[in-house]
């Protein structure tokens, strides 16, 4: 595949006119509505997961955690994307090292060494490194194929392919190695269409997807526990006293909904019948209390969510901008539907929670980080350099601290 920006140079943005300046500007607005909406029913539908078995628990923990991505997503939209492009070697170093530490050093959560715990006052959190993985690997691969436009279909070379491959594979690989098989899926999905899109060659592109084939057969059949989410999967009534409970109830609570619910509020199966309700099957109790209609409000948020974010790609100013904002608007997009499908039987259960719905303070800062980032390419498209400017206001008005003594200095200069 021929990639469409091979006649610009990665350092010369290309000038948009007003009309597509405008168009990113109003992708931009409907996105961070959508964002909106859809992390205030979230946290709405949490309250009512959780509420009877928790109490405030959950919900005053995923307003944290909601409040402080909302902090990295500013913060991020502030740095701009070109920048934490340019980081992207350092987030790769930092999330490998992350999930070794996680994989290694702290105990198996539900068969899965995926979290770090730490204490904060008063507060204990848990830190899941594959979440923010998604994001680096998303900028990393970006940039790499940006900056290599024109030899990273080499095999060979320090700026061919075997580099890109690496690189990302060892962060892939230590996903796995925290037997994290969903989010690995994701992160090499992403990886392969971010690739694919930059104009690399189909038959590099079959390398990947044979060898995940291979390692997805081998997980499935000498691991236990994954073998048996398949064969749940495909006879959930039958193995509902035993490994199917958790799908057969989730189903039960479709079922019982029907086109407006039980209620807000009002469902039976989350008293301790159906596992999980808060986290990975949340969407199972939208089901149950808003029922069908509920559900086709959840899709279509997601499916604005992909509209907006992909207009956003599509009217980038950057190759850089465009990969970015296709990789993170695709990585969002693609968890939840594999959400929707896992909660109501399409696909073999795994732990892939509904972004911005599901409880997991790791995936909403993540999320809305990724939502800054967007931001960050959206506004770029139409105001080149922006971030430059604010970065310079910040500095000035943080100048009397010693670290920015030397910007006042320039400044007087």
């Amino acid at each position: 595949m021929k990639s469409i920006f091979l006649n610009d140079e990665a350092s010369t943005p290309v000038e948009l006119d007003t009309r597509e300046s405008a168009a990113s500007l109003s992708a931009m607005h409907g996105l961070l509505l959508v964002v909106t909406l859809i992390v205030v029913f979230g946290l709405t539908m949490l309250y009512s997961a959780s509420y009877n078995t928790d109490g405030l628990k959950y919900f005053r923990n995923q307003i944290i955690w909601a409040i402080m991505g909302g902090f990295g997503g500013a913060a991020a939209f502030i740095i701009g994307y070109r920048k934490l492009a340019s980081w992207s070697g350092f987030f790769m170093g930092l999330s490998l090292l992350l999930l070794l530490i996680a994989a290694f050093c702290f105990p198996a959560i539900n068969g899965a060494n995926r979290w770090i715990k730490f204490r904060l006052p008063g507060l204990e959190m848990t830190l899941q490194p594959s979440e923010f993985a998604k994001i680096a690997v998303t900028l990393f691969v970006a940039k790499y194929c940006t900056d290599n436009i024109r030899t990273f279909n080499q095999l060979r070379g320090k700026r061919g392919l075997l580099p890109l491959v690496g690189i990302s594979g060892a962060v892939i690989c230590a996903i796995l190695i925290g037997r994290d098989f969903g989010t690995t899926l994701l992160v090499l999905t992403v990886t392969v269409v971010i690739a694919w899109i930059a104009g690399l060659r189909w038959f590099y592109l079959a390398i990947p997807v044979f060898f995940s084939a291979l390692v997805a057969t081998y997980v499935v059949l000498f691991d236990a526990n994954r073998l048996s989410r398949v064969t749940t999967f495909l006879r959930p009534e039958e193995m509902r006293e035993g490994s199917g409970y958790q799908l057969w109830t989730s189903l039960l609570a479709f079922g019982s909904g029907g086109w407006t619910g039980v209620g807000f509020m009002e469902s039976r199966l989350k008293q301790k019948y159906l596992p999980e309700q808060h986290t990975d099957f949340v969407l199972s109790i939208v089901g149950e209390e808003l029922g069908l209609i509920g559900m086709l409000a959840v899709i279509a948020l997601y499916v604005a969510f992909t509209w907006y974010g992909l207009r956003i790609s599509l009217n980038s100013r950057s190759r850089l901008g465009m990969l970015v904002s296709c990789g993170l608007t695709l990585g969002i997009s693609i968890q939840a539907a594999i959400n929707l499908a896992v909660v109501t039987g399409s696909v073999p259960t795994k732990g892939m929670p509904a972004a911005f719905i599901s409880y997991g303070g790791s995936n909403m800062m993540a999320s809305l980080i990724a939502v800054g980032i967007l931001v960050s390419i959206a506004f770029d498209n139409a105001y080149m350099n922006y971030n430059a400017q604010y970065l310079n206001s910040i500095r000035a008005k943080l100048a009397f601290l010693p670290f920015f003594r030397h910007y006042r200095k320039d400044e007087e200069e």
